[in-house]
């Protein structure tokens, strides 16, 4: 089993301390939230998107290290992602915790350092908030999306 100190290591303290993009949108496409009544940790996010790619982000996050650190990554990288990439990316993480896949590569490659969370089956759901809130915002987008191309109102 994974020691304590390799789950909260510098380099999660050092993502924790440096959330970027904390900051409401003025305008957003959707708002969601994600919240873990485990640990109480709650992320919200505000989502703008262009031609399927995210291109505007805002977020506010009141959770453990973990959480943090995970939604230090996503403000980092989300922006000029495209909604099907980060589907990709959240299942990827989602499946390195819970069925000890491998982690993220590329410029999501520092989501690797959440890799020893996986034995602690207690951190997913507020490691995972972040995505969970991202996927919910995507999808409030792509329905209102749908809904106008199709002649429904919204």
């Amino acid at each position: 089993m994974t020691d304590l100190d390799d789950i909260y290591s510098n380099r999660i303290i050092e993502l924790a301390a440096n959330i970027p993009r904390s900051k409401q949108l003025p305008d957003p496409g959707a708002i969601a939230t994600a919240h873990s009544k485990l640990c109480g940790s709650t992320v919200n996010v505000d989502l703008k998107m262009a031609d399927g790619v995210i291109s505007d982000f805002g977020q506010r996050v009141k959770a453990c290290l973990l959480g943090q650190a995970a939604a230090s990554v996503v403000g980092r990288e989300i922006v000029g992602t495209s909604s099907q990439e980060f589907a990709e990316v959240a299942a990827t993480v989602r499946a390195m915790l819970k069925e000890n896949g491998p982690p993220p590569n590329g410029r999501w490659a520092d989501l690797a350092v959440l890799e020893p969370v996986r034995d602690y089956k207690a951190r997913h759901a507020s490691t995972l908030l972040v995505f969970d809130a991202v996927l919910d915002a995507i999808q409030q987008i792509e329905t209102d999306r749908h809904d106008t191309a199709s002649g429904q109102s919204v």
